[in-house]
């Protein structure tokens, strides 16, 4: 039984670094709902997983908290619907598990905490690029944090950093180094 759990285990991480199955950051799969629940931690990586163990499963949707009373919540799909651009969310198939994308600098799912020289409330976004380019400007930014809505406030916030912290896994936020 073990055996064939690695086996499958393997297939599905070969599927996600294919790109044959992966979960996709700013979409939601609307529709399909046959059960829904919060996640306190705040993890999308839960939702997908709680799919990859319930048999009725074909799909899901995951939504970060929208205020800080608010927790994040999960959607499981007894169809695959279409999926629609929309930076509340995470969603995926039976398979994808949550492989967050690496671009050019960009540290998905990480906290980058201290050194904040400014922080100030910026735009939702789910690359956190607003954040990014404030850093980039400014001469004195060496790294940044943007925190998505709901974590630390209703709205996303942007923590630039006057020196270069160590990263700390937490669904919360996207980081980068600058220089």
């Amino acid at each position: 039984m073990r055996f064939l759990g690695s086996i499958l285990g393997g297939a599905l991480v070969l599927l996600a670094l294919t790109g044959a199955a992966r979960a996709h950051l700013g979409y939601h799969r609307p529709g399909g709902d046959y059960l829904s629940y919060t996640i306190r931690s705040g993890d999308p990586a839960t939702c997908a997983t709680r799919c990859e163990h319930d048999g009725r499963c074909r799909a899901w949707s995951f939504a970060y908290p929208h205020t800080r009373k608010t927790f994040a919540t999960c959607w499981l799909k007894k169809s695959v619907p279409p999926r629609v651009p929309d930076n509340c969310c995470v969603s995926g198939v039976r398979g994808a598990g949550v492989i967050e994308p690496r671009r050019g600098g960009i540290e998905y799912s990480i906290d980058r905490h201290g050194g904040d020289y400014s922080t100030f409330n910026t735009v939702p976004d789910s690359s956190g690029a607003p954040c990014r380019g404030a850093c980039e400007r400014d001469h004195r930014c060496r790294a940044w944090t943007y925190a998505r809505p709901g974590y630390f406030g209703p709205s996303a916030r942007c923590y630039l950093k006057s020196k270069i912290p160590r990263p700390h896994h937490k669904p919360c936020c996207i980081s980068g180094v600058v220089r």
